[in-house]
């Protein structure tokens, strides 16, 4: 294993090649709040950057979220933290990120988020899916481009989420029912045609805050291009989010009403894969929210 200065040394070359000017790091503040990486806060010659650590077989996902929080800067409408480097040193995966100093946000500053995240659904593509794969917290997430959202949702969402929570043992009630809703549930979309916008894919209260001044920012993505309601219904799942974020979202681009029914058919999605990583309640919630979309149905 690379020794801890070799590492922060190594990490510092590729800043200042990033850069094009020297850094040397001369404080390493270790930050809590994740789950999945270590983070630190690294700083040298009055420059910051938020640093995260992982196992060298990791660095796919860096590779990804760096990507992904590129994607949502070219889209000019919600602000993300910059992606300085990445890369690995000896046993560990890194990635740099601009340093951004978070604050509480107000209400104002919650409805600036709905019309930011509006104008990020604006941004659009020809196809759903994304270049490239990425993660879904530590999960493998797959974005094929296909013009048919789908079928897309149907084999590279729910259909897939199936299948790594039968990996997991999750088997009998859980997959039978699955099996009919991935049968039955194109009947949502009679309709309604959904857009191919720029999600941010892992919009929980958690991956989206405000610096001092009240900017919005949103972080660790799982982008790809997809139905804008996703975005929405997820950021209803936990929590996290005031009215005067779905006031200004509305305002700035109103939703469809069968959005009230998909919302908890989106959610599934995220729902089963808390069942494939943390166990728990988690597969009984998913079982109770399919009986409940097919029960819709009829």
């Amino acid at each position: 294993m690379i020794p801890q200065q070799e590492l922060w040394n190594t990490i510092a070359r590729h800043v200042a090649a990033a850069e094009g000017a020297d850094f040397h790091i001369e404080q390493v503040k270790p930050l809590g709040g994740g789950c999945i990486h270590q983070a630190y806060r690294v700083e040298g010659g009055g420059r910051r950057y938020f640093v995260k650590l992982n196992q060298a077989d990791r660095a796919t996902m860096f590779e990804a979220e760096a990507a992904g929080l590129e994607e949502i800067l070219a889209s000019d409408s919600v602000k993300a933290p910059r992606p300085v480097a990445h890369g690995v040193a000896g046993a560990h995966a890194f990635l740099v990120l601009e340093y951004l100093e978070l604050g509480r946000g107000d209400r104002h500053a919650q409805a600036s988020l709905g019309s930011a995240l509006a104008r990020m659904h604006r941004h659009t593509a020809e196809r759903f899916g994304w270049r490239r794969d990425n993660t879904i917290g530590s999960t493998p997430q797959r974005n094929p481009w296909t013009t048919d959202w789908i079928a897309f949702w149907r084999e590279a969402r729910l259909g897939f989420q199936l299948e790594l929570a039968a990996r997991r043992g999750y088997r009998g009630r859980l997959q039978r029912l699955g099996s009919q809703l991935l049968a039955r549930f194109p009947a949502l979309f009679r309709g309604y045609t959904p857009q191919p916008s720029l999600l941010h894919g892992d919009l929980w209260g958690g991956n989206h805050g405000f610096t001092m001044e009240g900017v919005p920012v949103v972080f660790d993505p799982a982008v790809y291009y997809g139905d804008r309601e996703a975005d929405l219904a997820m950021t209803e799942l936990f929590g996290g989010f005031g009215p005067a974020f779905y006031a200004a979202y509305d305002e700035a681009y109103p939703l469809d009403p069968g959005y009230r029914v998909r919302k908890d058919f989106y959610n599934l999605y995220h729902v089963l894969n808390h069942a494939s990583l943390f166990g728990g309640g988690y597969a009984s919630q998913a079982e109770a929210m399919m009986e409940q979309l097919l029960a819709h149905l009829g």
